[in-house]
């Protein structure tokens, strides 16, 4: 048996992804927090600072810098300078502080949907105007960009462009052809790329290679604020330790200059979590991929067995983002409460009538929860 299908208790440890259906049968499989426990090496180094026992304002590692750096080359072929990375709380933080360091009030904000929904929600607080541009979707492909639309939602007040790749719901990892002539749009419009990379350690498919679009080319680099974070890949989301990698300085210090007096600093345990994980969990880190590929297999087996529902091939992450339309039923998410499933709305997201589930489960687990989906189909009444 897999370590990953051990189970394990997450009832009344506030955790926010059960808490919201607790005292209920409703299995969760919403926000994208994964049920196992963190790589070992983690958990030994938070026992070692916990057992210390003083919890005061803390710096970076002093070798954290140099782990990170070693992980960029290591997994991206990408040579970062230590003064590039800025350590940041959250990655959420990080949207909302590129939506502030560029532009000015009323300028606007590009973002492709569905996506992840902090990206639809952070243009407003700082004034910026958001200017969503759905993803193409052919039938029974993958989702890209849709350049046409692109070229018609720019416009001359636009100044960021929000993008998420791997891209959450939709798994896709973005090809360099792709990146390169996203770029050219960017470089043609002058906009600043502030890219979600959270996802990058999570990449599925074996014929898929994640690729930082800070990489491709200098000018590119000069205008692209690169978002990660090991809490998605280490499950440590709940620890909140994140960095931002800013090449060019005058965006970096527009960037910090929003931090002062708003962005606490990252606490002792996310800084210690952090740095175990990069530098210790790459062989766990391996095993979860295996496993991982194996769950998005069990999905996308049940799902094409459903009627009325289809799944898009995940080529990262460990979120199955599913096309609901097909059912029928005026509310997908409403529906799979009343069968005993938790999952996110895609209405959340930019689309309606969508479904994302977390598949970051005990195999067992997720097997009956797509035999509930299965059956609560099966049960609906029939269209007149």
């Amino acid at each position: 048996m897999s370590v990953f299908d051990e189970p394990v208790e997450r009832r009344g440890t506030g955790s926010v992804k059960w808490d919201r259906y607790r005292d209920t049968d409703i299995m969760p499989l919403w926000v994208a927090d994964m049920d196992f426990r963190s790589p070992p090496a983690v958990i030994a180094a938070l026992e070692e600072r916990v057992a210390h026992g003083v919890f005061g304002y803390g710096n970076a590692p002093a070798d954290l810098a140099d782990t990170l750096i070693a992980h960029l080359e290591a997994a991206h072929g990408w040579a970062v300078r230590p003064d590039w990375i800025v350590y940041l709380p959250g990655l959420v933080t990080g949207i909302h502080l590129a939506c502030r360091a560029t532009g000015t009030p009323g300028d606007g904000v590009l973002t492709l949907t569905p996506v992840y929904p902090p990206f639809l929600s952070a243009p407003a607080p700082s004034g910026r105007i958001l200017q969503s541009v759905p993803l193409a979707h052919p039938a029974g492909g993958r989702y890209t960009f849709d350049w046409d639309g692109l070229a018609q939602a720019v416009t001359a007040r636009s100044r960021l462009l929000l993008f998420c790749n791997p891209h959450n719901p939709v798994g896709r990892v973005y090809t360099r052809d792709e990146l390169e002539r996203l770029g050219a749009f960017c470089e043609r419009h002058d906009l600043v790329i502030c890219a979600d990379e959270i996802h990058a350690g999570l990449v599925l498919d074996p014929a898929a290679r994640h690729v930082s679009i800070a990489t491709l080319a200098p000018e590119l680099a000069r205008r692209t604020i690169t978002l990660l974070a090991p809490s998605k890949t280490y499950n440590i989301p709940g620890l909140g330790f994140s960095f931002a990698v800013i090449p060019d300085p005058d965006l970096r210090a527009r960037f910090r200059a929003q931090m002062k007096g708003i962005v606490p600093d990252v606490n002792v345990l996310g800084f210690s979590a952090g740095l175990a994980a990069y530098r210790e969990g790459e062989p766990w880190r391996q095993a979860l991929i295996a496993y991982l590929r194996a769950n998005a297999q069990t999905v996308a087996h049940a799902i094409a067995a459903i009627p009325g529902l289809s799944v898009s091939p995940v080529e990262a992450t460990y979120l199955a983002w599913i096309d609901a339309r097909g059912l029928g039923v005026a509310n997908p998410q409403r529906f799979c409460e009343q069968a005993g499933l938790g999952l996110s709305d895609g209405a959340d997201f930019g689309a309606p009538g969508f479904l994302r589930l977390n598949f970051g489960c005990q195999r067992a687990w997720l097997t009956q929860a797509l035999r509930r989906l299965e059956t609560a189909v099966a049960a609906r009444p029939s269209e007149r």
